[in-house]
């Protein structure tokens, strides 16, 4: 969408995999002429040069990148909650547009944070590689490293990564029946309260008017 649009953020994205396991990745940005690349267990790199993702330890001081649910079925309200949720715990919230360099920016310590659901393994294929090999962790948003055709994708320096996954885990499709409870009932409690809050209508009139 942001390529039709001309909006200038998009890029080519292609991994190779063995045997299931993803071995190199190259992502370019022809916006920029910038060009990612990563060979497993030899580091990751933009236009030739090392990149690490960033050493930031405190979330509250973290730039996080994300993406909006927009197919038929996705579940609105529940990212819209989960986008606050970390919103309110970071420096600032992102959405670019296009999970690849997103990805891509963790690597290179542009941003400290992704999450994202809906993804298929082609958009964070080549991405997932620059941020382990840069130093970062990829998960599903509960932590768990075999994510790929999962339709969640987590990513971070390892700090903040553990502290994402505290706040998103309770998210997860694979999250924990307790979890679910536990994130359905704070939906609630907000509804429950302006319902409390709402004044009682008065009826003072209408009796005035009947007596009368």
């Amino acid at each position: 969408t942001n390529f039709i649009h001309g909006f200038p953020v998009y890029c080519v994205s292609i991994a190779l995999a063995v045997r299931g396991k993803i071995e190199q990745a190259v992502i370019y940005d022809p916006s920029r002429n910038d060009l990612f690349t990563s060979t497993k267990g030899r580091g990751a790199y933009l236009n030739e040069r090392r990149i690490r993702v960033s050493k930031r330890t405190q979330l509250k001081a973290c730039l996080i990148s994300t993406g909006f649910p927009f197919r038929p079925g996705d579940n609105f309200k529940n990212y819209l909650t989960m986008m606050g949720d970390v919103m309110q715990r970071t420096a600032g919230l992102r959405r670019p547009g296009a999970a690849a360099l997103d990805l891509a920016y963790v690597a290179a310590g542009y941003t400290d944070g992704f999450f994202e659901t809906g993804l298929n393994i082609w958009d964070v294929a080549a991405g997932s590689l620059l941020v382990t090999e840069a130093g970062g962790l990829v998960g599903n948003f509960t932590g768990e490293s075999d994510f790929l055709e999962q339709k969640e994708c987590l990513a971070g320096s390892p700090r903040i990564y553990g502290q994402l996954v505290q706040i998103l885990g309770k998210y997860s499709k694979f999250a924990g029946a307790g979890d679910k409870a536990a994130l359905r009932q704070a939906a609630e409690e907000p509804a429950a309260e302006a319902a409390d809050e709402t004044p009682a209508s008065d009826d003072t009139g209408a009796d005035e008017d009947a007596n009368f």
